[in-house]
Parts: C-alpha cells; structure tokens; sequence
C-alpha cells in the first residue's frame, strides 16, 4: 500500500489514465468503465478500477503541476506495477494553425522546471512519449477524423507565470501549447521503463486569447478519453 494512493494490492489495474482533476477520473469511471470501483480517496484524489473492452483500466487523479503528477505516477510505477499511464488533460495553444478544441499527441515535452535539472546534475533530459502509445493514438484520430496535432509542448511549474514570455519563446521554436504534468510522466515512464503518452485538449490559446466553455470542455474531454482508452486497447493487444 502507498502512502498517497494507499489502494490494496491488485486494485489497480496495469494500464491507467490520469486526469488532473479528480472529479475527471470519477467521470470517466463513471461514462466508459463497466463495474467500476473506487479505491482511493485519500486526499479526495480520487482512483477507480473497472472494465473497458473485457480489459481492466483504471482512472487515477493527479492533482495539478509536476511535482503532484510526479508523487502518485511514481507509486503507480513502483508500488503497483503500472505498463502504461496515459495522460488526459487539457492545454494552452502556442501555434495560430492549432485551434480549441483540437487534440495534441505530445511526442515529447519541454520543461521549465527544477526537477530534472537536479534529477540529471544540469544535464537537460528529453523527456518523450512511448511511441507504439503514440503511433496508436495518431491511428485512432486519424480513423476518426479528429483534428489533432503531433509534436512539442512544455510543462510549466507555474500557471500564473510572471515570465509569460519566457515559455512563450518555444513556441518560436515549434512547440505547441503548454500544460503543466507531461515532462514528469515521460521521465518517470524512463526510469521505471514504462509507457507514457499525454494527450491534451486545446482549451484556450494564447494567441488568440479565445478560451472553450466548460460545456466544450466536456464534451472535447470524451473524444479525448476515448482516443486513450483505444489507444491503450491497440497496444496491449485487445
């Protein structure tokens, strides 16, 4: 048992999705897992465990920021044995050509934060997504029609940033949009030699300064979770 998880043995299942909101996790338990069962509310950071497809999938909160993201996907790793862990959230567009509403495949993520300039000794990691996860995610949006994007974000430690334009400059360099939890999942899914995809959601943009409603939000949310819980499904075989 973990110490912020804190779940059973065997209650959760190898291959997890992990929304920052909790409520997110309950939604998604509640919409696309059959028999689902709740087993974690430590810190109202809601876990459940059910079945999609004949497989069981389960659906973790992670709380907001790299250091919340990072706390509960290592206990998943290390203390329950997760393969994969996809990501779905939502993120702020950097490039005119990405729109709201649209999906963004993160093949990799930039960062500005501390952990893994102190992890690597100054050395900057790349931290990027499994590809067979991102490959059968491209193939499920694609199949689908769903506009989507592959490419660079970044992971911001802050969301109100007094040095906006300091992440802003990546998009210079092609990056996408930025959120706030991918460069500590891909990193950990390398130390512990797991999957890991993040796939975000455009909900507002930064140039443009246009933003979705909570009812756009929700229902960009679904096709998002379903993109994950095919992808998961393509991969491991179902």
């Amino acid at each position: 048992m973990s110490i912020h998880i804190g779940a059973e043995p065997g209650q959760i299942a190898p291959y997890v999705l992990m929304p920052g909101d909790p409520l997110r996790a309950k939604w998604i338990a509640e919409n696309y897992l059959e028999d689902a069962k709740q087993y974690t509310d430590v810190r109202n950071m809601l876990g459940y465990t059910g079945i999609y497809k004949g497989m069981e999938i389960s659906a973790q909160g992670s709380g907001m920021g790299l250091p919340s993201f990072s706390i509960y996907c290592t206990e998943l790793f290390k203390d329950y044995d997760v393969q994969s862990v996809v990501r779905v959230g939502s993120a702020g567009a950097m490039q005119e050509r990405v729109k709201i509403r649209d999906v963004i495949l993160a093949q990799a993520a930039c960062t500005d934060s501390n952990i893994n300039r102190l992890r690597f000794e100054g050395v900057d990691f790349a931290p990027i997504a499994d590809f067979e996860l991102l490959q059968a995610a491209y193939a499920v949006g694609d199949e689908r029609g769903m506009p989507m994007h592959v490419g660079n974000i970044i992971s911001s430690d802050s969301f109100y940033n007094d040095r906006a334009e300091l992440v802003s400059r990546t998009g210079e360099y092609g990056v996408l949009a930025v959120e706030m939890e991918a460069a500590a999942l891909y990193t950990l899914a390398a130390k512990f030699q797991r999957k890991g995809l993040a796939i975000v959601t455009v909900s507002d943009h930064l140039l443009t300064g246009e933003e979705t409603s909570s009812q756009e939000r929700q229902e960009s949310f679904g096709d998002m979770v379903e993109m994950a819980l095919e992808s998961i499904a393509a991969v491991h075989g179902i």
